[in-house]
């Protein structure tokens, strides 16, 4: 049997992944990967009508049910506007700063499915034009993006198959070092999607037997709010949401554990599943971070707002920037692999 967590085959998952554009509403390519993987390993699927993803593994008891979920929806953009220059404005799709995305290359997908590449920049980038060039401010009416077309004026976008509505995905600019690190955007979230299908691949391969019958969601709308909020079946005991752990000043989260999170902007978690979730960590020798993110909500958090009686909980690997150039390391991917490996077979908490 290979090595569990098998740490370079989960690298070259979440390679893969964010190679695929999905900024939230247009992630139909990278379901379609993720469900063909899954099949490929005798797990059946089937899609909400939100457009996400549910895998269901039966336990002993199939009367009191667990759920996970991960986000392989991403940050993105709309064309908002054609500019009479030829660039577009934008308008962003999740929450993010536009300093975050200067100078990023960037996709525009048409209704037709063609491809035109650009460039995000700022109006005045040109320090031999404009005199603010570094003091403008980084916002929706001074950025815009330079496509790679031969572009004039409005018309001429128009002609190419561009329109407001179109959706814009950031390049990932992903990196694997030598040493460890992985590097790239949109480590929020496909990292722990990458993560749930290396954890449902185990099960099936060790033919694992689960305490309790476990929903793995794939969630697609994760970054305007209610990506996890539906689809819990009235069974359902405990929800955990496989997210980023955030990194920052005052933060305990790192690069090389599984963060646990206490509370978000939402609220406290589940008391009893934090004690639960850092005694599978004490026990089994998992570095662990307790930590509270102060700007953050979760899938799980939405099923709460969404009015479940649920227990609910936050776990992820720390990832550094989060919303921008992200990187984490190795080490948090394995720590975090290993709470999951372990949590699904534990009993529920009192």
């Amino acid at each position: 049997m290979t090595k569990y967590p098998n740490v370079m085959e989960t690298k070259q998952l979440i390679k893969d992944l964010v190679s695929i554009p999905s900024p939230t509403g247009n992630t139909k390519y990278v379901i379609q990967f993720v469900a063909k993987l899954l099949a490929e390993i005798g797990v059946e699927t089937v899609k909400n009508r939100k457009g996400g993803l549910i895998a269901t593994i039966p336990g002993q008891d199939e009367s009191q049910h667990r759920m996970l979920t991960a986000h392989v929806d991403t940050l993105g953009a709309m064309v908002k506007e054609i500019k009479s220059n030829g660039r577009l404005k934008l308008a962003l799709i999740g929450g993010f700063c536009y300093n975050a995305m200067e100078g990023e290359y960037c996709e525009i997908e048409t209704v037709n499915g063609k491809i035109v590449t650009g460039t995000i920049l700022m109006q005045q980038t040109s320090v031999h034009v404009y005199k603010d060039a570094g003091s403008a401010e980084r916002n929706q009416a001074n950025m815009e993006v330079r496509l790679d077309a031969k572009v004039e004026n409005e018309a001429d976008v128009r002609a190419i198959g561009i329109e407001v509505g179109d959706f814009v995905s950031f390049d990932p600019r992903v990196q694997l070092t030598d040493n460890g690190f992985i590097k790239s955007r949109h480590l929020d979230d496909k990292a722990s999607v990458a993560m749930l299908i290396q954890l449902l691949k185990r099960i099936q391969q060790e033919n694992i037997i689960l305490p309790y019958t476990t929903h793995f969601l794939i969630s697609n709308n994760e970054e305007i709010g209610y990506g996890g909020n539906s689809n819990i079946t009235p069974e359902t005991v405990e929800y955990l949401a496989v997210d980023m752990g955030a990194m920052g000043e005052g933060q305990r989260t790192d690069e090389y554990t599984v963060s646990i999170c206490a509370k978000d902007s939402s609220g406290p978690y589940h008391y009893g599943l934090r004690k639960h979730l850092v005694d599978l960590c004490k026990t089994n020798h998992i570095g662990y971070k307790l930590d509270i993110y102060p700007y953050y909500g979760s899938d799980a958090s939405a099923a709460m707002k969404a009015g479940y009686d649920v227990v609910h909980g936050l776990i992820g690997p720390g990832i550094d920037s989060s919303h921008a150039y992200e990187r984490t390391h190795e080490d948090a991917l394995v720590e975090t692999e290993r709470l999951l490996y372990y949590y699904v077979q534990s009993e529920f908490v009192e």
